[in-house]
């Protein structure tokens, strides 16, 4: 069963909607560990440590799924597109994937700090900075990301993209999940 967050979730059959709501989760967990990363340098309460367990894992398994998503079957399917508002969108898409490549050493490092805390119970008061700066990074990039995504690319290939288009990436999608 898909995490709900809000009103609506999508299915495979609107994979820029799902991609969408995967943005969702991303915002929740990073909401999560900024929640704990104010507090990592005291020890930690049972239902803290479960937020940072959750969060830890989301990023680790499932956000490169989601990245995937994008630039291995979305993103492809769109440059091969003639249409005026998708040649618009992918003028932005090289910057979306320069921020994934830049995201990968700050989420390493999240989870490196955040398994050092689990297994110590907190960190000390250097590396309890360093897990809120690192957050505080990711959390204003992905703001500035995902709203482009949100905003300016996924409802253009929503438009744009043929039902079988859809379908496959939906596909890829899907597969990657099993």
């Amino acid at each position: 069963m898909p995490v709900q967050i809000g009103a609506k979730t999508h299915s495979f059959s609107e994979p820029t909607g799902l991609l969408s709501d995967c943005h969702r989760r991303v915002e929740m967990f990073l909401g999560g560990l900024k929640a704990v990363s104010e507090i990592a340098h005291r020890p930690l309460d049972e239902q803290t440590r479960h937020s940072l367990e959750l969060a830890l894992r989301y990023f680790r398994e499932a956000a490169p799924k989601h990245t995937a998503d994008e630039e291995v079957s979305l993103f492809p399917v769109l440059r091969t597109l003639d249409n005026d508002d998708v040649k618009l969108a992918l003028e932005k898409i090289s910057a979306l994937e320069e921020d994934h490549r830049w995201a990968e050493p700050l989420h390493q490092r999240v989870d490196e700090l955040g398994a050092k805390c689990l297994q110590n119970g907190s960190l000390d008061e250097q590396d309890a900075k360093e897990f809120r700066e690192a957050i505080a990074h990711l959390q204003a990039m992905y703001a500035r990301h995902i709203e482009i995504e949100d905003k300016d690319v996924f409802p253009v290939a929503a438009r744009a993209l043929s039902a079988e288009q859809k379908a496959r990436i939906a596909a890829e999608m899907a597969a990657r999940r099993r």
